[in-house]
Protein backbone atom coordinates (compact mmCIF):
# COMPACT_ATOMS: atom_id res chain seq x y z
CA UNK A 1 0.00 0.00 0.00
CA UNK A 2 2.98 2.56 1.14
CA UNK A 3 5.06 1.60 -2.41
CA UNK A 4 1.68 2.10 -4.74
CA UNK A 5 1.17 5.71 -2.92
CA UNK A 6 4.95 6.66 -3.24
CA UNK A 7 4.16 5.70 -6.52
CA UNK A 8 1.54 7.82 -6.85
CA UNK A 9 2.80 10.44 -5.34
CA UNK A 10 6.02 10.14 -7.60
CA UNK A 11 3.34 10.34 -10.61
CA UNK A 12 1.68 13.51 -9.32
CA UNK A 13 5.29 15.38 -8.32
CA UNK A 14 6.72 14.50 -12.23
CA UNK A 15 3.48 16.03 -13.41
CA UNK A 16 3.52 18.87 -11.57
CA UNK A 17 7.09 19.91 -12.48
CA UNK A 18 6.33 18.91 -16.41
CA UNK A 19 3.46 21.15 -16.04
CA UNK A 20 5.62 24.30 -14.22
CA UNK A 21 8.19 23.58 -16.72
CA UNK A 22 5.82 24.32 -19.51
CA UNK A 23 4.43 27.07 -18.26
CA UNK A 24 7.71 28.67 -17.56
CA UNK A 25 8.82 28.10 -21.45
CA UNK A 26 5.50 29.86 -22.49
CA UNK A 27 6.46 33.18 -19.97
CA UNK A 28 9.83 33.25 -21.42
CA UNK A 29 8.96 33.35 -25.10
CA UNK A 30 5.56 36.07 -24.18
CA UNK A 31 8.68 38.26 -21.81
CA UNK A 32 11.03 38.01 -24.81
CA UNK A 33 8.79 39.12 -27.14
CA UNK A 34 7.43 41.97 -24.89
CA UNK A 35 11.23 43.07 -23.94
CA UNK A 36 12.44 42.57 -27.41
CA UNK A 37 9.38 44.92 -28.64
CA UNK A 38 10.21 47.37 -26.42
CA UNK A 39 13.87 47.18 -27.31
CA UNK A 40 12.91 47.97 -31.12
CA UNK A 41 10.65 50.78 -29.80
CA UNK A 42 13.98 52.54 -28.27
CA UNK A 43 15.99 53.73 -30.84
CA UNK A 44 19.77 54.25 -30.58
CA UNK A 45 21.06 58.05 -30.23
CA UNK A 46 24.94 57.25 -30.08
CA UNK A 47 27.07 55.35 -32.11
CA UNK A 48 27.01 53.31 -35.52
CA UNK A 49 22.93 52.56 -35.17
CA UNK A 50 21.89 56.18 -34.18
CA UNK A 51 20.17 57.84 -36.76
CA UNK A 52 20.18 61.10 -35.05
CA UNK A 53 23.18 62.22 -32.42
CA UNK A 54 21.80 63.21 -29.11
CA UNK A 55 24.33 62.70 -27.06
CA UNK A 56 27.99 62.46 -27.31
CA UNK A 57 31.10 61.57 -25.00
CA UNK A 58 30.84 62.10 -21.81
CA UNK A 59 27.29 60.90 -22.32
CA UNK A 60 26.16 63.54 -19.00
CA UNK A 61 22.99 64.84 -21.24
CA UNK A 62 21.39 61.72 -21.01
CA UNK A 63 19.28 62.33 -17.65
CA UNK A 64 16.02 63.69 -19.69
CA UNK A 65 16.08 60.08 -21.44
CA UNK A 66 14.98 58.45 -17.79
CA UNK A 67 12.76 56.30 -17.84
CA UNK A 68 12.15 56.33 -21.35
CA UNK A 69 15.32 54.78 -23.19
CA UNK A 70 15.02 52.01 -19.66
CA UNK A 71 11.81 50.39 -20.37
CA UNK A 72 12.80 47.58 -21.75
CA UNK A 73 15.47 47.02 -19.09
CA UNK A 74 12.42 45.95 -16.31
CA UNK A 75 10.93 43.22 -18.50
CA UNK A 76 14.30 41.82 -19.34
CA UNK A 77 15.03 41.14 -15.63
CA UNK A 78 12.21 39.16 -15.24
CA UNK A 79 13.25 37.23 -18.83
CA UNK A 80 16.86 36.76 -17.61
CA UNK A 81 15.17 35.30 -14.22
CA UNK A 82 13.15 33.05 -16.66
CA UNK A 83 15.43 32.13 -18.63
CA UNK A 84 17.60 30.56 -16.07
CA UNK A 85 14.67 28.74 -14.17
CA UNK A 86 13.65 26.96 -17.80
CA UNK A 87 17.39 26.16 -18.26
CA UNK A 88 16.72 24.33 -15.05
CA UNK A 89 13.78 22.65 -15.69
CA UNK A 90 15.08 21.45 -18.47
CA UNK A 91 17.85 19.97 -16.52
CA UNK A 92 15.45 18.23 -14.55
CA UNK A 93 14.29 16.32 -17.23
CA UNK A 94 17.65 15.03 -18.26
CA UNK A 95 18.39 11.52 -18.76
CA UNK A 96 21.76 10.58 -16.24
CA UNK A 97 23.50 10.09 -19.60
CA UNK A 98 22.99 13.99 -20.65
CA UNK A 99 22.88 15.20 -16.62
CA UNK A 100 26.67 16.24 -17.51
CA UNK A 101 26.28 18.27 -20.02
CA UNK A 102 22.54 20.05 -18.80
CA UNK A 103 24.20 20.87 -15.36
CA UNK A 104 26.96 22.14 -17.41
CA UNK A 105 24.57 24.21 -19.05
CA UNK A 106 22.80 25.79 -16.10
CA UNK A 107 26.20 27.39 -14.43
CA UNK A 108 26.65 29.22 -18.38
CA UNK A 109 22.98 29.78 -17.41
CA UNK A 110 23.78 31.14 -13.99
CA UNK A 111 26.48 33.30 -15.56
CA UNK A 112 24.82 34.92 -18.06
CA UNK A 113 21.52 35.63 -16.25
CA UNK A 114 23.30 37.00 -13.14
CA UNK A 115 25.59 39.20 -15.55
CA UNK A 116 22.63 40.98 -17.76
CA UNK A 117 20.55 41.34 -14.37
CA UNK A 118 23.45 42.72 -12.66
CA UNK A 119 24.21 45.24 -15.82
CA UNK A 120 20.47 46.05 -15.96
CA UNK A 121 20.17 46.72 -12.32
CA UNK A 122 23.30 49.42 -11.99
CA UNK A 123 21.69 51.23 -15.32
CA UNK A 124 18.30 51.65 -13.55
CA UNK A 125 19.68 52.43 -9.76
CA UNK A 126 23.25 53.70 -10.50
CA UNK A 127 23.75 55.47 -13.66
CA UNK A 128 20.47 58.24 -13.59
CA UNK A 129 20.54 59.02 -9.52
CA UNK A 130 23.74 59.68 -10.52
CA UNK A 131 23.41 61.62 -13.62
CA UNK A 132 20.34 63.52 -12.17
CA UNK A 133 22.53 64.39 -8.84
CA UNK A 134 25.41 65.67 -10.95
CA UNK A 135 27.76 62.82 -9.86
CA UNK A 136 29.54 62.51 -13.15
CA UNK A 137 32.69 60.43 -11.87
CA UNK A 138 33.06 57.20 -14.23
CA UNK A 139 29.24 57.32 -15.09
CA UNK A 140 30.58 57.53 -19.11
CA UNK A 141 32.30 54.13 -18.99
CA UNK A 142 29.27 52.70 -17.16
CA UNK A 143 26.99 54.37 -19.21
CA UNK A 144 24.20 52.17 -21.74
CA UNK A 145 25.01 55.35 -24.11
CA UNK A 146 28.88 54.34 -24.48
CA UNK A 147 28.98 52.17 -27.67
CA UNK A 148 32.53 51.05 -26.46
CA UNK A 149 31.44 51.01 -22.54
CA UNK A 150 31.31 48.40 -19.82
CA UNK A 151 27.44 48.20 -20.59
CA UNK A 152 28.22 46.98 -23.99
CA UNK A 153 31.22 44.46 -22.64
CA UNK A 154 28.70 42.86 -20.04
CA UNK A 155 25.76 42.11 -22.30
CA UNK A 156 27.86 40.61 -25.04
CA UNK A 157 29.89 38.18 -22.28
CA UNK A 158 26.31 37.55 -21.07
CA UNK A 159 24.70 37.12 -25.00
CA UNK A 160 28.21 35.06 -25.33
CA UNK A 161 27.52 32.57 -22.21
CA UNK A 162 24.02 32.60 -22.92
CA UNK A 163 24.29 31.18 -26.58
CA UNK A 164 26.80 28.29 -24.93
CA UNK A 165 24.32 27.22 -22.22
CA UNK A 166 21.62 26.53 -25.22
CA UNK A 167 24.08 24.43 -27.17
CA UNK A 168 25.13 22.48 -24.57
CA UNK A 169 21.99 21.15 -23.83
CA UNK A 170 21.47 19.46 -27.54
CA UNK A 171 22.69 15.76 -26.10
CA UNK A 172 19.81 16.31 -23.70
CA UNK A 173 17.13 15.94 -26.76
CA UNK A 174 19.05 13.12 -28.39
CA UNK A 175 15.51 11.59 -29.33
CA UNK A 176 14.86 10.69 -33.10
CA UNK A 177 11.22 13.03 -33.21
CA UNK A 178 10.67 16.04 -35.30
CA UNK A 179 10.39 18.28 -31.56
CA UNK A 180 13.41 17.03 -30.64
CA UNK A 181 15.58 17.71 -33.40
CA UNK A 182 13.75 20.99 -34.12
CA UNK A 183 15.19 22.24 -30.68
CA UNK A 184 18.81 20.70 -31.31
CA UNK A 185 19.04 22.59 -35.01
CA UNK A 186 17.64 25.52 -33.14
CA UNK A 187 20.27 25.53 -30.22
CA UNK A 188 23.07 24.51 -32.49
CA UNK A 189 22.17 27.77 -35.35
CA UNK A 190 21.76 30.05 -32.28
CA UNK A 191 25.31 29.31 -30.76
CA UNK A 192 26.94 29.14 -34.57
CA UNK A 193 25.13 32.28 -35.38
CA UNK A 194 26.52 33.58 -32.14
CA UNK A 195 30.25 32.89 -32.48
CA UNK A 196 30.02 33.70 -36.28
CA UNK A 197 29.06 37.42 -36.30
CA UNK A 198 31.53 37.63 -33.25
CA UNK A 199 34.00 36.96 -35.68
CA UNK A 200 32.85 38.29 -38.67
CA UNK A 201 32.23 41.71 -36.70
CA UNK A 202 35.55 41.37 -34.98
CA UNK A 203 37.35 41.30 -38.41
CA UNK A 204 35.71 44.32 -39.93
CA UNK A 205 35.67 46.57 -37.42
CA UNK A 206 38.39 44.93 -35.14
CA UNK A 207 38.35 47.09 -31.44
CA UNK A 208 36.28 49.66 -32.99
CA UNK A 209 33.20 47.14 -33.37
CA UNK A 210 31.18 49.34 -30.81
CA UNK A 211 27.87 47.85 -30.14
CA UNK A 212 27.78 46.07 -33.31
CA UNK A 213 28.31 42.18 -32.18
CA UNK A 214 25.57 43.44 -28.91
CA UNK A 215 23.02 44.42 -31.42
CA UNK A 216 23.57 40.92 -33.73
CA UNK A 217 23.78 38.71 -30.47
CA UNK A 218 20.67 40.28 -28.27
CA UNK A 219 18.57 39.40 -31.46
CA UNK A 220 19.73 35.98 -32.29
CA UNK A 221 19.80 35.23 -28.68
CA UNK A 222 16.15 36.65 -28.55
CA UNK A 223 14.82 35.32 -31.30
CA UNK A 224 16.31 31.87 -30.29
CA UNK A 225 14.51 32.20 -26.96
CA UNK A 226 11.21 33.12 -28.26
CA UNK A 227 11.41 29.89 -30.73
CA UNK A 228 12.67 27.47 -28.14
CA UNK A 229 9.82 28.57 -25.36
CA UNK A 230 7.51 27.57 -27.48
CA UNK A 231 9.05 24.51 -28.79
CA UNK A 232 10.17 23.39 -25.36
CA UNK A 233 6.41 23.81 -23.82
CA UNK A 234 5.21 21.35 -25.96
CA UNK A 235 8.21 18.73 -25.11
CA UNK A 236 7.77 19.39 -21.81
CA UNK A 237 3.83 18.68 -22.55
CA UNK A 238 4.66 14.88 -24.27
CA UNK A 239 6.98 13.94 -22.21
Amino acid sequence: MNSTKNILGSTMGELFHLKFSARIAILTSLFTILTFAVAIMTPPVTGPFATIIKSVYPYTDTASRFPRDFYWMYPAIILNALYLILMICVNEIASEKTKLFSKTAVLFAVIASATLIINYFVQLTVIQPSLLNGEYDGISLLSQYNPHGLFIALEEIGFLMMSLSFVLLVPVFSQKDKLSAAIRRIFIAGFILTLASLILISILYGVNREYRFEVSAISINWLLLIIAGFLLSKYFKKV
